[in-house]
């Protein structure tokens, strides 16, 4: 089975009747079926995003031939996007290696250079049917090493993202309306009007990054209001950490490994449940 760009993928998804797609961040091959029992569970298609640590960790040769295996066993249509890429030869590499999706990230670069790199990496991407999101605007918290602090968070604008859609023709845009990179323990407040007027003035899929912190009730109305892609790591991470530290104490070293980590997959299965109905 062939891998899916974003933009197929979310066809599919409206074909089930999921207004968006959540994409999930993989840490570890152990974690992967876990992935594709979530997605079996809510007839849902699969997005998996990886971060340029993982990517180098893993392989990007063994994670494309890895989730194209399950997704055709699985008959399940999945898409392996790169996630926060600011290194225009890293995404070489990937769109080399079969990724079917990619993320540049030049949201802390002046708009002009954001765009302009933009276009590069669709310019590499689109002979290739491969699918181009974006970031615009600064969203405070950490990812895979980068951190913004909350000081310097900046909201995405309605005008600049219609530029940067106009200008770059890109296939979706994260941007920043309130939420948090990672682990996050309040709540996080989104800019409803905000991501109205963005999608009213852009016509294009919005991405919300940093879902921890916000509320199904906030989740459902964003995915009504435009977000057509969700991304979720820092809880699958969490219940797999607190499942494993929970059965590695209990066991003994001559146990099967897998009898740890199965406890532990089955809580990522209910996390990613539990998401996926959030996007119907």
């Amino acid at each position: 089975m062939k891998l899916y760009n974003f933009t197929d993928l979310l066809q599919v998804a409206k074909q089930r009747e999921f207004k968006a797609l959540g994409s999930f961040n993989l840490h570890c091959l152990e974690m992967l079926p876990a992935y594709f029992k979530a997605a079996e569970k809510t007839n849902s298609p699969l997005m998996i995003q990886i971060s340029t640590g993982t990517a180098k960790y893993l392989g990007h040769k063994l994670l494309v031939d890895a989730i194209r295996s399950l997704a055709e066993s699985r008959n399940v249509p999945t898409c392996l996007h790169l996630d926060h890429c600011s290194d225009l030869d890293a995404i070489q590499t990937a769109l080399d290696a079969g990724f079917s999706s990619v993320m540049y990230d030049g949201s802390h670069l002046p708009i002009e250079e954001n765009i302009s790199n933009t276009r590069k990496v669709i310019d590499m991407a689109r002979p290739l049917h491969v699918s181009v999101e974006a970031e615009l605007g600064a969203i405070g918290g950490s990812e895979d090493g980068k951190s913004v602090e909350m000081n310097e968070t900046s909201f995405t604008t309605v005008d600049d993202a219609k530029r940067f859609v106009d200008e770059t023709g890109v296939d979706m845009l994260a941007i920043s309306i309130g939420t948090v990179h990672g682990l996050y323990t309040g709540k996080a407040h989104i800019q409803h009007q905000r991501l109205a007027d963005i999608t009213q003035a852009t016509h294009t899929p919005l991405v919300l990054h940093g879902g921890t912190g916000v509320s199904d009730e906030d989740m459902r109305l964003a995915v009504r209001s435009g977000i057509e892609k969700v991304n979720v790591g820092t809880e699958m991470n969490v219940q797999w950490v607190a499942r494993c530290k929970q059965t590695f104490e209990k066991g003994k070293v001559n146990d099967s490994v897998r009898n740890f980590l199965v406890p532990a997959n089955d809580a990522v299965t209910d996390v990613l449940v539990e998401k996926i109905q959030l996007f119907r």
